[in-house]
């Protein structure tokens, strides 16, 4: 049967090669899942269709066989009965009941083996789903902690960057630093040179002149007040 190969390749599926071709495996281990799912709902109905036509045929086999039972039965009334003519034609249809009988139990073989075959493969699908079941959490959470280990990894990267900023950072200040002193110094050695005497002469000239209040008091004195 045809349905049968397609459904024992479904079995035969390996997990763990699907698996590798894919860039996120907790994703594709639930539309694993989901497919399984959706094999499993054909092989149901396909199994339930192929037991039915065992019981079909199993039903078949056991009215021809009593049929055969009831044409024997009448023989040996007719027999019993002295009619050796109604009990020929009874054993003659008795005879073709066997005959028939030989074919329904060569079908009935046939689809009980049928029914054996699908139901085994019916009954591996759903004890696979059940295994991948079980393992999606752990695969989910492998997952998880080798996403975590990527950024871990891209962090630690990052720092190291800043850290090489950092040390630039600070070339840079001193350099900067550097540049000011440099700066400074040279604006102090384009100053003029102080003349010591002008300043002194300045001091001085401040020291003889009266001031505001000094000026009141003489006028004051001047004026009588």
């Amino acid at each position: 049967m045809a349905i049968l190969e397609r459904f024992n390749d479904i079995i035969k599926a390996n997990i763990n090669a699907v698996l590798d071709k894919v860039e996120d495996p907790s994703k594709m281990i639930d539309q694993y899942i989901i497919d399984m799912m959706d094999d499993l709902a054909d092989v149901k109905h396909e199994t339930a269709g192929v037991m039915a036509e065992e019981a079909r045929t199993k039903r078949l086999v056991d009215e021809n066989e009593a049929e055969v039972e009831k044409y024997a039965d009448f023989a040996k009334k007719a027999l019993v009965n002295g009619k050796e003519d109604d009990a020929r034609v009874f054993v003659a249809k008795k005879q073709q009941l066997e005959s028939a009988g030989a074919g329904l139990k060569t079908a009935y073989a046939s689809a009980h083996g049928n029914a054996v075959k699908m139901r085994q493969m019916h009954d591996k699908l759903s004890a696979d789903i059940e295994a991948l079941e079980a393992r999606r959490q752990s695969i989910k959470a492998k997952v998880a902690v080798a996403k975590t280990q990527e950024k871990l990894t891209e962090v630690t990267t990052s720092i190291e960057k800043t850290q090489g900023a950092m040390g630039s950072f600070e070339r840079m200040e001193e350099k900067a630093n550097r540049m000011l002193d440099e700066s400074n110094a040279m604006a102090e050695l384009n100053q003029t040179p102080i003349d010591e005497a002008k300043a002194l002469e300045e001091k001085y000239a401040k020291q003889g002149t009266p001031s505001v209040d000094d000026e009141m008091e003489k006028l004051k004195k001047e004026l009588g007040l």
